[in-house]
């Protein structure tokens, strides 16, 4: 908990634009005082935490780590906007809870990605990032698909020795790709992408921009990294 307090009120300040200095006289507490919390040296009292949120306008449980929307919201399957209503019967996905959950959290947030793709003038950097989502899903499904004997293999025009290599190598190269175009060293010629404003954002204004899909993707992140922190977390012994 305090590793995620300090993480956020760190996120806040900078977002907020404001120096640390600053935000120490701002919220009553010495510079050296704030620096502790950001780096989780010490922990600070519920008095300082209510000043905080109030102070960037977020709820005590997204400083706590307990919510990822900055108000606190806790989402619940039916609260999270279809991102298909064509998709849905009467509006509503057929399956359990989780599965459902899980769709409307990546169909949501990646409304947000294409938008900010959207408004990038660089049609390769579109077109790699576009590849990569796609190869994902195809990785996904053909290893379900593959898991029955039964289905035809002759779907796929990969054979099966190698499929799955060569779509992990496919995948490095693209990402390789996105980031050389986001460096501005566009790998197919060009000038590569210069201008990156269009992907300048906060938590405030991704909120703000997309209201209906932000908590997805705030939570999409929470979600994941704390799959990551357990991936990484080494086995007891």
């Amino acid at each position: 908990m305090a590793s995620e307090f300090s993480r956020i009120i760190t996120l806040l300040r900078k977002e907020k634009g404001v120096t640390q200095k600053k935000a120490a006289e701002e919220l009553g507490v010495s510079q050296a005082l704030l620096s502790h919390y950001e780096k989780g040296i010490r922990e600070c009292g519920l008095e300082f935490v209510v000043k905080v949120a109030n102070y960037y306008d977020v709820s005590c449980d997204y400083l706590l780590g307990r919510s990822a929307d900055r108000s606190g919201l806790t989402l619940n399957v039916d609260d999270i906007p279809a991102p298909d209503a064509a998709a849905a019967k009467d509006g509503h996905f057929t399956g359990s809870i989780l599965p459902t959950l899980n769709r409307k959290l990546v169909s949501n947030s990646l409304n947000i990605l294409f938008d900010k793709l959207n408004a990038c003038p660089d049609k390769a950097l579109v077109s790699e990032i576009s590849g990569y989502l796609m190869m994902s899903v195809y990785h996904m499904f053909r290893l379900i698909y593959g898991s029955v004997p039964k289905n035809a293999a002759s779907l796929f025009s990969i054979p099966e020795p190698v499929w799955q290599g060569y779509c992990n190598g496919a995948m490095n190269i693209t990402e390789a790709n996105v980031c050389s175009v986001l460096r501005g060293e566009n790998p197919f010629g060009g000038a590569g992408l210069k201008d990156l404003s269009a992907f300048a954002m906060t938590t405030e204004s991704l909120t703000r921009d997309y209201p209906l899909y932000a908590s997805s993707l705030l939570n999409l992140i929470k979600t994941s990294e704390e799959r990551i922190s357990q991936a990484g977390r080494p086995a007891k012994e």
